[in-house]
């Protein structure tokens, strides 16, 4: 798959360097002259440039990509390339920083297709530590598969399927559930699929396309 990343600061240069061993295309895009040359040493395709220019996405192949994230330390750059992209047909993540509130959540998730904090994540790590939990394990983990979470809309095939018994291909697992925006949280037995739900998969990085289509919406009869 293709993909744009905006920012190569800490958080862009590890996903991109991921997404790369997994086999993908990575475009970044770097504002800063000094980062974008440290991205070019690392062997990934950059373009500098201001990421609130289309022209600039456009030369870093947002027309034909999969997905954009913007994944800088400012939240405007990184909604503006999202909106740009959006506008492409790109799928599109966004970066809130550690000034994370959940109003500001609500007032982002809607326009882009998933919001994520990376603090939040290290300090889940950190207090795992503390307990005496091995963090170790969920690295591990996720070098071999991927974490994702899915909406379900309208129209689609699981609607009215208890959560527990639902079955997905490539592997994944379903581990969390939740109503709408609400948190999410492991299903009770009882819990059916409605529409507008999020489930949290685990699968292996090349199944997630595939578990987004069993969950798509169904073609209306001819």
């Amino acid at each position: 798959m293709d993909f744009v990343i905006v920012g190569f600061g800490r958080v862009g240069m590890r996903t991109a360097r991921v997404l790369t061993e997994e086999g993908h295309d990575v475009t970044m895009v770097e504002i800063d002259a000094q980062k974008a040359e440290r991205a070019r040493e690392e062997g990934f395709e950059t373009v500098l440039g201001d990421c609130n220019d289309e022209d600039v996405l456009e030369a870093a192949g947002i027309a034909t990509a999969d997905a954009i994230a913007g994944l800088t330390g400012d939240l405007n750059a990184n909604f503006s390339a999202c909106m740009i992209g959006k506008h492409h047909g790109a799928r599109t993540v966004l970066r809130i920083d550690e000034d994370y509130r959940q109003e500001l959540y609500e007032k982002y998730a809607s326009d882009v297709d998933e919001v994520i904090y990376p603090e939040r994540l290290g300090a889940a790590g950190a207090k795992t530590a503390l307990l005496g939990g091995d963090f170790n394990v969920l690295a591990d983990l996720t070098e071999h598969l991927t974490v994702a979470s899915i909406r379900i809309p309208d129209g689609s095939p699981v609607i009215g399927t208890r959560v527990v018994t639902l079955e997905l291909p490539g592997d994944a697992q379903v581990y969390a559930h939740g109503r709408d925006d609400e948190p999410m949280s492991i299903p009770l037995p009882r819990t059916t699929i409605q529409a507008g739900d999020r489930i949290a998969i685990t699968a292996p990085p090349g199944a997630i396309e595939d578990v987004r289509g069993s969950l798509a919406a169904e073609e209306p009869a001819a």
